[in-house]
């Protein structure tokens, strides 16, 4: 396991040095091609990948392959980080740059090492894991400050609301920590949000 991981960390650093500014989607494997959100994850790649932007997501069907289709579609890298999952099939067929991973905490460090920032589109436990993940790493200092745009205020807001009620008013988490998470709703405020937060 030990050179597995090596290996892993190494061909993350390789794929690292590639790349210029680049932007980790994430969300759903369960979202259907048919759906709107899918659609959303794919323009909103699309619109960041004609400002120049990279972009990243993971190896699954959903919110997945819809970013890196967007990406390709406008014209900038589409990268994949795949993890291997006994339920789950890989799909590589969008992807420029792909790296496969056996373990979840090396793909993590992968996107946390080459993402200058974070889409958040609906998801499940994998999704909310990535979130938390990276919100963790920011608060605790082990991660550069960095956007986070969450997509679909009705999805979200509930959550946010819960941690403004909860966290932050016993004091467990510090309110400008949550405040400075955008909440957008079409693929333009993500544009407008990331692209804002990266020039300054």
């Amino acid at each position: 396991m030990y050179s597995e991981v090596v290996q892993e960390l190494r061909d993350v650093h390789a794929v690292s040095a590639r790349l210029g500014t680049a932007i980790s989607i994430f969300g759903s494997a369960r979202v259907a091609t048919t759906s709107s959100v899918f659609e959303l994850a794919r323009e909103v790649a699309y619109k960041l990948a004609i400002l120049g932007y990279a972009v990243i997501s993971g190896g699954g069907p959903g919110i997945m392959r819809a970013a890196l289709e967007g990406a390709r579609a406008g014209g900038s890298p589409a990268i994949g980080f795949n993890i291997k999952l006994p339920f789950e099939p890989l799909d590589v067929e969008h992807q420029d740059i792909s790296l496969t991973f056996e373990h979840f905490f090396t793909r993590k460090f992968a996107f946390c090492r080459c993402s200058d920032a974070f889409v958040i589109m609906p998801g499940g436990m994998g999704t909310l894991d990535e979130l938390f993940e990276i919100l963790t790493l920011m608060q605790t200092g082990k991660l550069e400050a960095r956007p986070v745009a969450l997509v679909g205020s009705v999805f979200w807001g509930g959550l946010l609301q819960w941690l403004r009620t909860h966290p932050v008013s016993s004091g467990l988490i510090a309110v400008n920590e949550i405040d400075s998470i955008g909440i957008c709703d079409n693929a333009d405020e993500v544009v407008a949000f990331l692209s804002g937060q990266l020039s300054d």
